[in-house]
């Protein structure tokens, strides 16, 4: 990787913030969050939860019926034998007679991480080392309680606490880049949204784990720098590098296996599982019963997904369901699954909006608990006791989300009262639950509620302060509706200065994300970048009006208006996006000659796809870690939307490099150098494509930055940059 040079621009120093106006240093710098109450796990009583203390010193239970503090699970300062001046996180056991405390935590990718942790016995009050080994990955409990499974170096380890803590080593052919036990590898992490592949079955005699071989996964090779912030000196002389496997489109992914381990009898065998060399395992569970392993095996082309229900000392294996799709089976499917009992259920959009059903372990499909012209977004749990499903879904509209449940004769009833976005955390039984709402015009209030009614129990965080300090600094918002070219009607949202005067021409800027599934305009706090709609209020308040629209090929619309971008990923997404220019251009207080487009990531691949379409609908855009070419990106998310490159030559022949002759309007490009999601490749073809075509652009580059691009100042010189760049393209 070759280091360009900064932007070619110069930044302005920030403005200074007045008592009522926002700072975009304040902004960035998260003055304006909302409080949460945050590490929630709910215990085995069912009345009460715990959660990590603020200053990271103690586990603390709360009633899950009042809120208030009702004692204290753990206390660094307390424990016997090793002394801890703090921790970052805690696993309590089943029965919460011990707590895995979690210490010196080092981040891997998105949802990996290694730690160093401590077992605490809560009877005895001693504290000591999980393993002395080096730290550890997703340590997790057997059901007694007695034992623990880990991960170090890509191999699983056991530990048995009623044997002084024996660790024994379950498999031993784990190395970096070739194997790993236990633990997804990037692509299968990222984009099945898992960080272990392991479990006990029920009698804790048994292991389950998937083994991924990437021996034959190409390498990615990413530079890495000095940088500051951290500071890495162990690259002043000569710049190091970071290599790891990532499978792109229609290369060769991890081979995946499942293996379980009888621990009494230490055999290792292989289930059986009737799936093709390049099938994917994006979950394994245990089920209630011990003999039963639940395995979920999708194709490569992920339009078909098989529930199997084995036997982990026989490995024969048989399918219970098979869910088909003519496009592709969303995460939502595996990644809402739960056990129960003799059951089982999960979210399927076969009717052509994502629903709830229930089966049987045999497979026959008991009922469809949810239906309608609406989107399911959450499964909570089922209790056993009077058979009611709990959920969340867009039931009211595309915008919102409210909790309900669905007794087991198929009536409903709405617990969330508020009308906006709601979700929900259920206590163990489903007795009751914490509710967190918000809506365009309230900041996030988290309550606790009756689950048999939703009954308000008591408010815990209602963010009052932050409404009332925010809410003289916000811009008008407001949600509107329009109908493109092509008869699709979009929902959008739309920022306007607190000093709007109907009779001038605003210029306009637009924020949009567009990818598969994705929602901007949603009736809740979490609008526009930092939510609370802070940036796009910072921009009004310079001049701007600021816009949001949710094209085809986002969510909460049903299947149909979601899948409709298969094959051809950038196509209609642009297309509304410049329809949406066109739209705004029409409007009596709008210049249609200054209206510009920006996105991150997907966003930023649809804004140099909409900036290239055809029609030059906007005078400027920023790109931000944008992918360029699907080719570059990785198996599992591209191939789902796009089939493989050999499969669909046509499809990723439309990309932002082969547009490059067509683009219009002023463009700066932004990527960190260090992206392991979206690699820097991609910055650098497409901005060679542009050189190449004669296309002048600016760019500004972040040394050592993964996706995310922050770390230091760098998140602040980052949106001043962009502001920076609208400034002098759009005044």
């Amino acid at each position: 990787m070759i280091l360009l040079s900064a932007v070619l621009f110069c930044l302005a120093p920030a403005a200074a913030a007045t008592a009522d106006s926002l700072a975009l240093k304040d902004i960035t710098g998260g003055i304006y969050s909302p409080s949460y109450v945050y590490g929630v796990t709910p215990m085995a009583d069912g009345e009460s939860y715990s959660r990590l203390s603020d200053d990271r010193k103690r586990i603390v239970r709360h009633s899950f019926k009042t809120g208030k503090e009702i004692g204290t699970v753990f206390d660094v300062e307390k424990a016997k034998g090793v002394k801890l001046k703090g921790f970052d996180g805690y696993v309590l056991s089943p029965d919460e007679n011990r707590i895995l405390i979690q210490t010196q935590t080092k981040a891997i990718y998105r949802r990996s991480f290694t730690a160093v942790y401590y077992i605490y016995d809560v009877r005895t009050g001693k504290l000591e080392p999980l393993s002395d080994g080096g730290p550890q990955q997703v340590p997790l409990f057997s059901p007694d309680g007695n034992q623990v499974a880990f991960v170090r170096g890509g191999n699983l380890f056991l530990v048995k606490l009623l044997y002084g803590n024996a660790e024994s080593q379950v498999t031993k052919d784990g190395k970096f880049n070739e194997i790993i036990n236990g633990i997804p590898d990037w692509v299968n992490e990222e984009e099945f949204s898992t960080n272990r592949s392991f479990d006990f079955n029920a009698d804790g005699t048994m292991l389950a784990w998937v083994r991924y071989d990437e021996s034959q996964v190409p390498i990615y090779d990413m530079q890495e720098f000095k940088g500051l912030s951290p500071e890495r000196m162990e690259y002043d002389e000569y710049p190091g590098s970071y290599r790891y496997k990532y499978p792109v489109a229609g290369a060769r992914n991890a081979t995946v296996s499942v293996l379980t381990f009888d621990i009494k009898n230490r055999v290792t065998r292989t289930m059986k599982v009737p799936m093709d060399s390049d099938s994917y395992v994006p979950r394994i569970k245990f089920t209630d019963n011990a003999d039963k392993l639940a395995i979920v095996t999708l194709n490569r082309l992920q339009n078909q997904m098989d529930i199997y229900i084995g036997n982990p000392r026989s490995t024969e294996c048989t399918l219970a369901v098979r869910e088909t799709a003519k496009k592709y089976i969303g995460e939502s499917a595996y990644g809402s699954l739960k056990f129960f009992g003799n059951n089982f259920a999960y979210l399927s959009d076969r009717d052509g909006f994502r629903h709830l059903y229930l089966y049987n372990l045999s497979g026959q499909l008991v009922k469809q608990v949810t239906r309608g012209n609406y989107d399911v977004t959450d499964f909570y749990g089922r209790d056993p006791k009077t058979g009611a499903f709990y959920y969340a879904s867009r039931q009211e509209s595309p915008l919102r989300k409210a909790v309900y449940c669905t007794d087991k004769n198929g009536r409903e009833k709405k617990l969330s009262t508020e009308t906006g976005t709601n979700s929900a955390i259920f206590s163990q039984g489903l007795r009751y639950f914490m509710n967190v709402y918000s809506s365009a015009a309230l900041p996030p209030v988290t309550t606790l509620r009756s689950a048999a009614d939703g009954k308000l129990l008591t408010t815990l965080v209602d963010n009052a302060a932050l409404k009332q300090r925010i809410e003289p600094l916000l811009a008008q918002h407001e949600f509107f509706t329009f109908t493109t070219s092509e008869g699709v009607q979009l929902n959008g949202w739309m920022v306007k200065p607190r000093d709007f005067d109907p009779a001038k021409r605003y210029p306009v800027i637009m924020y949009q994300y567009s990818g598969p599934g994705s929602q901007e305009v949603t009736d809740s706090w979490n609008l526009g970048f930092f939510g609370g709609a802070l940036y796009e209020s910072y921009m009004a308040g310079k001049g701007y009006i600021y816009v949001i629209v949710d094209g085809r090929g986002t969510g909460g619309r049903g299947a149909e208006f979601e899948q409709c971008t298969y094959l051809q990923l950038g196509g209609k997404e642009s297309k509304d996006q410049v329809e949406t220019a066109l739209y705004l251009g029409k409007l009596p207080y709008v210049d249609k000659e200054r209206i510009a487009i920006w996105g991150w990531s997907f966003g930023g691949f649809n804004t140099l796809m909409s900036m290239s379409e055809g029609r030059p609908a906007f005078r400027a855009g920023v790109a931000v870690a944008a992918p360029s070419n699907w080719k570059y990106y990785d198996t599992v998310y591209t191939e789902r939307y796009m089939r493989t490159p050999q499969q669909n030559a046509q499809g990723y022949a439309d990309c932002p490099i082969s547009r490059a002759a067509q683009l219009s309007g002023s463009l700066l490009l932004i990527h960190g150098t260090a992206d392991d999601n979206v690699h820097f490749r991609n910055f650098v073809e497409v901005s060679e494509a542009y050189v190449q075509a004669d296309k002048p652009f600016a760019q500004q580059l972040y040394t050592n930055r993964n996706h995310n691009i922050y770390g230091g100042n760098t998140r602040y010189h980052l949106f001043k940059t962009i502001t920076r760049f609208f400034d002098e393209k759009l005044k």
